[in-house]
C-alpha cells in the first residue's frame, strides 16, 4: 500500500501581515523577548538620572569629610601627646622639689630614732600637702632605715593590720638602747601624731643598703629616678625619686604614684569609645583610664606587676603592637570585627626615655556625623526622585491602564491569589464587563477555599455545618439554607445549621423534619413562596440527600434560591451534589472520630472500673486525682494574672491532659492486691500473724505439758505453779508484743528489734513434713534447702531460704545501665523479688513495707509508662505516656522512675505531682493508715515545698485559687475539713 505524499505546507508572502505566537517568541534573541511596560520605562529614566547624580555628589563629600576628619584626629592626638608629657612632668617636679628641701633636712644627719622621730611632724605635712606621695623614707650607711607612709583609705588600714585611727605609719630599722643588733618596729600615728601603738617585728628585716635607689644614688651622687612599677603596699603604678642628702650621710627617697596620670588621660578622650594608653619601651601599661586594669597578679610568684599592652583586654590596643606599628601615623586596623584608627606617639619626657602613648579610635563613630550627613543628602535626594517620580507615571500610564490591571488580576489568579484586586473603572464597555467576570470568579474560588477551609479546619461538626452554609449560600448566591441531621434511631431530622440573608424569612426551615424528607434523588421544587412576596420570580427548593460511604442516611442539605439564568439549570445541581459528597464525606469522618473519643474514654473508665474491682480505695484514688488536677489546670488557664497568667490549652491539650491524668495509675492493675492493701507486716494473701499465734499455742501446751511431768516426778507444786504462770505471763506478753510489732506505726525502736529477734529464738519443735501439700513454685524454692529429720526444733520467728523470692525471668529494666531499659528509668532494684521472713518483715521500721514491697508498689508507674508507650498514641496525644508517668518525679531529681529535675519537669508533670499527692494526704480508704484533715495535709505538702519536692508555684495557686476546698466539700468527710490558715501556708513559704 502506497502513502499518499504530505501536503505542502501554505507559504506566507513575505509582505503579509503575521502574528507573533508564543512558538514564534521563543525562536527570538533574548533581547528582543524583554517587554517593558511604558510608565515604567519612563520613570526608570527619572530615577536613574536622580540616583546618578546622588551617587557621585555623596562619594564627593563623604571623600572630603573623611579626610579633614581623619586630619583633625591626627593633631588632637598630637596635642593630648603633649598634655600628657606636661602632665607627668607635673607629677614628678613636685616630688623633685620636696626631696631637694629633705637633703638639707637635720633627719639625714640624725644618729638615733628619737633623734629622727623629733622630724616626724616635717615628714607628716609633706605627706599630707601632696597625696602623689606613697611614702617619704631615709636609708643611713650602717643599715638604719626610717619610713613615713601615710594611712588614706581604709583598704589600706586593713591591708597593714593598723588601728582605725591611724594616719601614719612608721616603719624603722634602728638600735635601741640594751638591744644588740638593728631592731624593725612599726609605729601607728593619728593625725595629730600622737602614738596609737608601737612593736618590734624580728622578721622585719630591711637593708636599704642592697636597694637599687640607694645604691644607685649613692654611687652617682645625684638624683635617681626609677622605672615605673607597683608599689606592693598600696598596690599603686609609680616610681621612686631618691637623692643624696647635703653632707652625703644618708639616702632620701620619695615614692610617687601615677594614679592621677589615668584620670588625665581619662579626661582628654575625643569620644566616649576613645582607647588612650600610655606603655613604655617593653609595652608595660603605665596608665590606662581605669587604673585598677593596669596591675595584675604573677601567678608564679604571687607578686603584683605591670601588665603589658596583651594582658591589658583592649582588643583594639592589643593590635597595635603587631610589627606593622609606626610611631607618628596614623593607621587603621580591625579588632573585633570593627575598625579603628590608631596613632602611636612618642611620649617626650626629660626624665623618661622610649614612653609612648597609644591611641584608638573607632571608626563608625569618629565618622558618624559625616555618615549622618551623607543620610541626609540620600534622604533628600530620595525626595527629589520621590517628587520626580509621579510625572514619569504620569507620562506613560495613559496607555493600557484598564488593560494593566486585568493583566495584573489574571496572573494573581495564576499565583492562586483570588483575591479582588482593585482597580480603576474602565470607560471602555467590553473591558468593564470583562472585569465584572473576573470579580465574580475571584469571589466564588474564594468562597469555595473557605468552604475547603471549614471543612478541614474545624473540629465540631455543627460550627462546621454553620460556616460551610454560610459560605455556600453566599457562593451560590442562594436566598438561604439549612442543614438537618437525622436523629438517633432515625426518628427524624433535626436542624443543626441554619442561615438566611433576610431574617424575617427563617421561618421556612423548622427545627424538625420527617423521615419522610429524606428521599431518594436530588429534587428541585417550584412554587414555594410566601403569599406576601412580591418578587414575581419563582423561588426554588433544592434537597440533596447526606449519606456515608456505605449509604447509610446522615442528613439532608436544603437550599432555597431564585430560578434566573443564573442558577436554574443543571450545572448548579451537579455542583450542590458533589459538595455535598465532601460534606458527607466531613461529617462521617467527625462522628468516626468522636466515636473513637467515647471509645477510647469507654476504656479508660473500664480500665479504672478494673482498678476499682482489684483494689476499691485504688480504684478510687484513680478517679479523685483527674477531676483534682483538671480543676487546677482549667484555673490556671483562667488565670489573668501571677505567675499562670499566660498559660492556656487548646482543646487538644485539654483531652491528652485529661487522658494522662485518668491513665495515671494504670500500671497499677500489674500491682498485687496484697502487697497494695499491706495493713500488716506479716500479710501477704492472708495475715501470717495466725500462723505464729499458734506457734505461740504450742509453747503454751508445752509449757503445760512440761508442768504435768515435772509434777508426775515428784518436783514441788508449788514451784511448778509458779513457774507456770511466769511461762503463760511471758507467752502473752512476748505475743503482744509480736502482735504490736505486725500492726506497725511512724517508727520502731532498735530495742524492740533486738526484744523481736530474742523472742524469735525460743524454739518449738515440729512433728510433721512442712514439704507436704506445696505448690511447685514453693517446692522450688525448697529444691537447694535440706529436710529436716522429725521431729524437728524450729525457731518461733525466722527467716528462712524459701522466704526470698529471686527475680528469675521476671526481672524488670528499670536500672539506669541495663540495655533493655529503652525507657530512661533510673530506679534501684532490690536483690530479690520478694522477701517473705518473718523477722525481716517485723522489723519494719516504718510502716508495713518492706523495701521489696516499696518496690512492687512503685513498679506501677514503670508499667504505666511501658503500658502507654507501647500505644499507638496520634500525635497530638504523644504526650498521655509522659503526663501519666511523671507524677512520682520530684524537682530535686529524687523522684522515680526517672529521676527528672526541674527543668525536664512541665508544667503538666507539675500539676499531677500535687494532685496525686493531696489526694493520697486526705484519701479516707486506705486500709493502711487513718485520714488526714486539710490542715494536716497542706502542712505535711508544705514541708514536701520546701524540700522541693513540689512545686512551690503550684502550691501557692493552689492554695490562692481555692479548688483544694472544692475537693475538700466533694470528696472529704466533715471530720476531716477543719480550718485552714492559708495566709499563714503562704508567708511560711516566703
Amino acid at each position: 500500500m502506497r502513502e499518499s505524499p504530505p501536503a505542502p505546507k501554505p507559504t506566507v508572502p513575505d509582505d503579509s501581515p503575521t502574528l507573533l505566537t508564543q512558538g514564534a517568541a521563543a525562536d527570538l534573541p533574548w533581547w528582543r523577548r524583554i517587554t517593558v511596560p511604558f510608565e515604567v520605562l519612563i520613570a526608570s529614566v527619572v530615577v536613574s538620572a536622580m540616583l546618578l547624580l546622588t551617587a557621585l555628589l555623596v562619594y564627593q563629600v563623604s571623600t572630603s569629610a573623611r579626610q579633614a576628619i581623619i586630619a583633625a584626629s591626627d593633631d588632637s592626638a598630637q596635642h593630648i601627646s603633649q598634655l600628657v608629657a606636661e602632665r607627668v612632668q607635673r607629677i614628678v617636679d613636685p616630688a623633685d622639689a620636696a626631696i631637694r628641701l629633705l637633703a638639707f633636712d637635720p633627719i639625714a644627719s640624725a644618729t638615733s630614732l628619737p633623734a629622727r622621730m623629733r622630724r616626724l611632724p616635717v615628714l607628716a605635712r609633706l605627706l599630707e600637702q601632696n597625696p602623689l606621695l606613697s611614702a617619704v623614707f631615709i636609708g643611713y650607711p650602717d643599715g638604719q632605715f626610717l619610713l613615713v607612709r601615710p594611712v588614706r583609705d581604709e583598704a589600706m588600714r586593713l591591708r597593714l593590720d593598723a588601728p582605725r585611727e591611724t594616719a601614719f605609719l612608721v616603719q624603722s630599722m634602728a638600735r635601741e638602747r640594751g638591744v644588740s643588733g638593728m631592731v624593725g618596729r612599726w609605729s601607728y600615728y593619728d593625725a595629730a601624731l600622737r602614738q596609737i601603738d608601737s612593736s618590734v617585728r624580728p622578721e622585719y628585716r630591711y637593708d636599704p643598703r642592697t636597694r637599687p635607689w640607694y645604691a644607685e644614688a649613692a654611687e652617682k651622687n645625684t638624683q635617681i629616678l626609677t622605672a615605673p612599677y607597683v608599689f606592693f603596699t598600696t598596690q599603686e603604678v609609680g616610681v621612686t625619686l631618691s637623692q643624696p642628702s647635703e653632707d652625703g650621710r644618708a639616702v632620701i627617697g620619695l615614692d610617687v604614684a601615677l594614679t592621677d596620670l589615668g584620670r588625665e588621660i581619662a579626661g582628654l578622650r575625643l569620644m566616649p569609645r576613645t582607647e588612650i594608653a600610655v606603655v613604655d619601651k617593653d609595652l608595660r601599661v603605665l596608665a590606662y583610664p581605669d587604673m585598677s586594669r593596669v596591675i595584675m597578679r604573677d601567678g608564679a610568684t604571687s607578686s603584683l606587676r605591670l601588665r603589658t599592652l596583651g594582658d591589658l583586654g583592649v582588643s583594639s590596643l592589643q593590635a597595635m603592637q603587631g610589627p606593622g606599628l609606626q610611631s607618628g601615623k596614623s593607621q587603621r586596623l580591625v579588632a573585633d570585627g570593627e575598625e579603628w584608627l590608631t596613632r602611636a606617639l612618642p611620649l617626650e619626657s626629660m626624665r623618661w626615655r622610649g614612653l609612648q602613648i597609644l591611641m584608638a579610635i573607632p571608626t563608625q563613630a569618629l565618622l558618624a556625623d559625616v555618615n549622618e550627613n551623607l543620610r541626609r543628602q540620600v534622604w533628600l535626594s530620595v525626595s527629589l526622585i520621590g517628587l520626580m517620580l509621579p510625572v514619569g507615571w504620569l507620562a506613560g500610564r495613559r496607555v493600557g491602564r484598564s488593560l494593566f490591571g486585568l493583566a495584573s488580576q489574571a496572573r494573581a489568579l495564576a499565583r492562586f491569589d483570588f483575591r479582588r484586586a482593585a482597580r480603576p473603572l474602565s470607560p471602555v464597555r467590553e473591558v468593564r464587563d470583562l472585569g465584572q467576570v473576573m470579580d465574580r470568579m475571584s469571589d466564588t474560588i474564594q468562597e469555595f477555599l473557605h468552604i475547603t477551609h471549614h471543612i478541614s479546619a474545624e473540629s465540631r461538626t455543627d460550627l462546621m455545618l454553620s460556616s460551610v452554609l454560610y459560605e455556600l449560600v453566599r457562593a451560590t448566591s442562594c436566598t438561604g439554607g439549612a442543614v438537618y441531621m437525622v436523629e438517633p434511631q432515625r426518628a427524624g431530622l433535626l436542624r443543626t445549621a441554619r442561615y438566611c440573608e433576610d431574617p424575617e424569612q427563617q421561618s421556612r426551615f423548622p427545627e424538625h423534619l420527617a423521615m419522610v424528607h429524606f428521599i431518594n434523588h436530588t429534587q428541585a421544587q417550584e412554587g414555594d413562596q410566601h403569599e406576601d412576596d412580591d418578587d414575581a420570580e419563582p423561588v426554588r427548593v433544592l434537597r440533596v440527600q447526606l449519606r456515608t460511604r456505605d449509604g447509610q442516611p446522615l442528613g439532608l442539605l436544603v437550599l432555597r434560591y431564585v430560578a434566573d439564568a443564573l442558577q436554574d439549570d443543571a450545572h448548579f445541581r451537579a455542583f450542590v451534589e458533589k459538595l455535598s459528597g465532601t460534606l458527607s464525606v466531613a461529617i462521617e469522618t467527625r462522628n468516626l472520630i468522636e466515636g473513637q473519643k467515647k471509645l477510647l474514654d469507654a476504656v479508660i473508665r473500664l480500665l479504672a472500673d478494673a482498678i476499682d474491682a482489684k483494689s476499691p480505695y485504688t480504684g478510687g484514688h484513680c478517679e479523685r486525682v483527674p477531676q483534682l488536677a483538671e480543676s487546677l489546670m482549667q484555673r490556671m488557664c483562667e488565670a489573668d494574672e501571677g505567675p499562670f497568667a499566660q498559660v492556656s490549652m487548646t482543646d487538644a491539650e485539654r483531652y491528652e491532659f485529661r487522658l494522662g491524668a485518668w491513665l495515671h495509675d494504670c500500671g497499677k492493675v500489674t500491682s498485687p492486691e496484697h502487697i497494695i492493701d499491706k495493713a500488716t507486716k506479716l500479710e501477704t494473701l492472708y495475715n501470717r500473724i495466725h500462723e505464729v499465734r499458734m506457734r505461740f499455742e504450742v509453747l503454751w501446751r508445752d509449757a503445760e505439758l512440761d508442768y504435768w511431768k515435772q509434777q508426775v516426778a515428784g518436783v514441788d507444786p508449788v514451784r511448778l505453779q509458779r513457774e507456770l504462770l511466769q511461762r503463760r505471763e511471758q507467752l502473752q506478753q512476748d505475743f503482744a508484743f509480736v502482735a504490736r510489732c505486725n500492726v506497725g506505726g511512724e517508727f520502731m525502736a532498735e530495742a524492740d528489734i533486738a526484744r523481736l529477734k530474742a523472742i524469735g529464738r525460743q524454739v518449738w519443735q515440729r512433728h510433721f513434713d512442712d514439704r507436704l501439700g506445696l505448690s511447685s513454685a514453693e517446692m522450688l524454692r525448697l529444691a537447694n534447702v535440706p529436710a529436716r529429720p522429725l521431729p524437728a526444733n524450729e525457731p518461733l520467728l525466722a527467716d528462712r531460704p524459701e522466704h526470698i523470692v529471686p527475680w528469675g525471668a521476671r526481672k524488670p529494666p528499670v536500672e539506669a545501665g541495663n540495655p533493655a531499659n529503652r525507657w530512661g528509668f533510673d530506679m534501684v532494684l532490690p536483690p530479690q523479688e520478694a522477701h517473705l521472713g518473718e523477722l525481716h518483715n517485723l522489723s519494719i521500721q516504718r510502716g508495713t513495707l518492706t523495701s521489696e514491697d516499696r518496690f512492687k508498689i512503685n513498679d506501677h508507674i514503670v508499667q504505666t509508662i511501658i503500658m502507654l508507650s507501647g500505644l499507638p498514641f496520634p500525635p497530638h496525644l504523644a504526650r498521655v505516656p509522659m503526663i501519666a508517668g511523671s507524677h512520682h518525679e520530684k524537682l530535686d531529681g529524687t523522684g522515680y522512675p526517672r529521676r527528672l529535675k526541674a527543668a525536664e519537669l512541665t508544667l503538666a508533670d507539675r500539676v499531677m505531682t500535687l494532685a496525686d499527692i493531696f489526694e493520697a494526704l486526705t484519701a479516707a480508704d486506705r486500709p493502711y493508715k487513718p485520714p488526714k484533715t486539710l490542715s494536716e495535709s497542706l502542712k505535711i505538702m508544705t514541708h514536701m515545698v520546701r524540700d522541693r519536692h513540689i512545686d512551690a508555684e503550684v502550691f501557692r495557686f493552689f492554695l490562692t485559687s481555692g479548688v483544694w476546698r472544692e475537693y475538700a466539700e466533694q470528696f472529704l468527710a466533715p471530720a476531716q475539713r477543719d480550718v485552714v490558715d492559708v495566709d499563714a501556708i503562704l508567708a511560711s513559704l516566703a
